[in-house]
C-alpha cells in the first residue's frame, strides 16, 4: 500500500462517498493485532460448530463407505482448503481490505456489488442454519432442566425450539456490536472449550461401548452396494462436500486475514486450525456417531447425526448443561466469523455512504432469522449435504475470478485508491462502473456447477461441484480479460501502466 492508502484519514479525503466508508478502509498497520492463534481459533470454531459436527456425521452414515475412507476425505479436503485460504488470504494480508473491496479488482467498483450480494445472501442462508443448529444447544439444556415440556409447533418447532432460537439469535446480535476484537476473544475461548466436553463425550461413550466401539467404527457406516469405482467416488464425494462447506470463508478470507500481523502468522494459523484441527475433530465425531449407535440405539435405525441429540440420551443433567453451554459457543463463534461478519461487509457494500457495517449486520439478523426459521419444516428436506453442494457450486467461480485476477492478471500489484473512486480513468471503473465479462464469467460457470448437484446426468460431477465452478469461472475470466486489463505496478504514489 502507499501513503494515502495507509493513512486513513488521507484515503477518506480522496474516496468516493458512494464507495467508500471506514468499516471498508484498509486497517492501518498498527491495528493489525491477530496472530497465529487467533487465525487457528477462527477455523477451530468453523469446524467445531454443530453444523460442522452433523455435516461430518451425515457424511459418515450417508456416503456408504468405512469410516475410515470417510475420515481420509475430510482430512484431504482440509489440506486443499489450507492451500486455498493462503492464497485468498494473502491480498488481505498485504492490502487490509475486505472481499467486497477486493472483488472490485475484477468485477468493477460498482460491478462488485452483485457478487458481494450474492455472497451476502449465501452467508444470510448459512447464517440462518447455523442459527438453528446452535438453538438446538439451548434447547438441549432447557430440556435437561424442565424434562422436555410439551407444546404445540410451528414450522416444526415447539415453544422450547422457538425460545432458544430467539436465545441465540439475540446474543449474536449483542456479540456483533461488541466490535472484532470481543469477537476474538470469545473464538479464542469457544475453541479450546468444545475439544474439552467432546472428549468428555467420547470417554463415557466408549466406557460404555467397550469391545464393541472400534468394530462399529469399521463397520457401521460400510454398504454392500458400494464398492469398486463406487467407492472412489464416494470418497470423492465427502472430499468435495467438505471444500463446499468452507466455501463462505474460502472466499471471503481477506475479511480476517486483514487483521493479521503478517502473512506468516496467517499460513501457521491456517495448518494448525485445518488439516490439524480437522483431523483431530473428525476422529471424535467418527468416534462418538459410532459408538452412540452403539450404546444408545443398539445398531438399530439410522446413527444420529447432531451431538446435542447425543448428550441428551446420556441422561446426565450436568453433562447436557456443560455440553450445551460449550456447543452453544462454538456454533455462535462460527456464525459471526463466517457468516455474520462477511454478510454485514457485503451488505454495507451496497451502499457504503448509507449503510454501515452495524447496518449490514441489522439486515444479515433479520434475513437470517427467516432462513433458520424454516429449517425444519422446509430447508432440512433438502439434506445437509446437498444444501452444502449447491450454497459451494454458487460461491465457487467467485474464488476462480478472484485468484485469477490478483495473481496471473494483476500480478499482485494493486493501488488500493483507484478502489475506492468512480473516476473513468481507474483500471477498475471498466464500463460505468461494470466489468460485465466477469459477471458472465462468474453467471456461466456457476450455472454448471450447480447442475451437477442437481441434475441426475451430471449427478457423477456433484463431487466435483465446487472445484468445477472455480476453475471454470477462473478460466473464463482469464480467456476473456487477459488481454483487456491494465495492471498497475504499486511504487508510492506514482502509478506506471502496464498492459497485462
Amino acid at each position: 500500500m502507499d501513503a494515502l492508502s495507509e493513512n486513513p484519514a488521507n484515503l477518506a479525503a480522496t474516496a468516493d462517498p458512494a464507495l467508500y466508508n471506514p468499516d471498508l478502509a484498509p486497517v492501518p498497520k498498527e491495528n493489525r493485532k491477530w496472530g497465529a492463534f487467533e487465525i487457528f481459533n477462527v477455523w477451530t470454531n468453523d469446524i467445531q460448530s454443530l453444523a460442522g459436527y452433523t455435516l461430518a456425521a451425515s457424511l459418515f452414515i450417508s456416503a456408504g463407505i468405512s469410516g475410515w475412507y470417510v475420515f481420509a476425505a475430510i482430512v484431504l479436503a482440509g489440506i486443499i482448503v489450507n492451500f486455498l485460504v493462503n492464497l485468498s488470504g494473502a491480498p488481505g494480508v498485504k492490502l487490509g481490505v475486505p472481499y467486497a473491496v477486493m472483488a472490485r479488482m475484477s468485477m468493477g467498483v460498482l460491478g462488485a456489488r452483485f457478487p458481494a450480494l450474492v455472497r451476502g445472501i449465501v452467508a444470510m442462508f448459512w447464517y440462518g442454519a447455523q442459527t438453528y443448529f446452535a438453538s438446538t444447544a439451548v434447547a438441549l439444556a432447557i430440556n435437561a432442566m424442565f424434562g422436555y415440556p410439551e407444546s404445540g409447533t410451528f414450522l416444526g418447532m415447539n415453544m422450547v425450539d422457538w425460545i432458544s432460537y430467539v436465545i441465540v439469535t439475540a446474543l449474536q446480535v449483542y456479540l456483533f456490536t461488541r466490535g472484532i476484537d470481543a469477537i476474538a476473544k470469545f473464538l479464542n475461548f469457544a475453541g479450546p472449550a468444545v475439544y474439552v466436553v467432546m472428549i468428555i463425550l467420547l470417554v463415557v461413550i466408549w466406557v460404555r461401548a467397550g469391545s464393541d466401539m472400534l468394530p462399529a467404527v469399521r463397520d457401521i457406516f460400510n454398504n454392500d452396494e458400494v464398492t469398486g469405482w463406487a467407492t472412489v467416488s464416494a470418497f470423492i464425494g465427502v472430499v468435495g462436500t467438505m471444500v463446499a462447506y468452507f466455501s463462505a470463508v474460502i472466499i471471503n478470507f481477506g475479511d480476517f486475514s486483514r487483521f493479521t500481523k503478517s502473512e506468516k502468522a496467517m499460513k501457521l494459523g491456517n495448518f494448525t486450525g485445518l488439516p490439524l484441527s480437522l483431523a483431530f475433530f473428525t476422529f471424535l465425531s467418527l468416534f462418538i456417531t459410532a459408538g452412540a449407535y452403539v450404546v444408545f440405539q443398539n445398531g438399530e435405525g439410522t446413527p444420529m447425526d447432531n451431538p446435542a441429540d447425543i448428550v441428551g440420551q446420556t441422561e446426565s443433567v450436568i453433562l447436557s448443561l456443560i455440553a450445551a453451554a460449550t456447543f452453544l459457543v462454538a456454533t455462535i463463534g462460527v456464525n459471526l466469523v463466517a457468516n455474520f461478519i462477511p454478510a454485514a461487509y457485503d451488505v454495507a457494500n451496497m451502499s457504503p455512504s448509507k449503510l454501515s457495517f452495524q447496518a449490514g449486520g441489522i439486515v444479515t439478523a433479520v434475513f437470517g432469522f427467516i432462513i433458520g426459521g424454516m429449517w425444519v419444516a422446509v430447508i432440512n428436506d433438502i439434506g445437509l449435504p446437498t444444501f452444502v453442494d449447491t450454497l459451494g457450486a454458487i460461491l465457487a467461480p467467485l474464488y476462480g475470478v478472484l485468484i485469477v485476477d490478483y495473481y496471473f492478471i494483476r500480478k499482485k500489484q494493486v493501488h488500493i485508491p483507484d478502489v475506492f473512486t468512480m473516476d473513468s480513468d481507474s483500471p477498475y471503473h471498466y464500463k460505468n462502473g461494470w466489468n460485465t465479462k466477469a459477471l458472465v464469467a462468474v453467471g456461466v460457470a456457476a450455472v454448471f456447477a450447480i447442475c451437477t448437484v442437481w441434475v441426475p446426468a451430471l449427478h457423477g460431477l456433484s463431487g466435483f461441484a465446487w472445484l468445477i465452478g472455480a476453475t471454470l469461472g477462473g478460466l473464463l475470466y482469464y480467456a476473456t480479460m487477459r488481454n483487456s486489463v491494465t495492471r498497475h505496478l504499486d511504487v508510492g504514489a506514482e502509478e506506471v501502466p502496464v498492459k497485462a
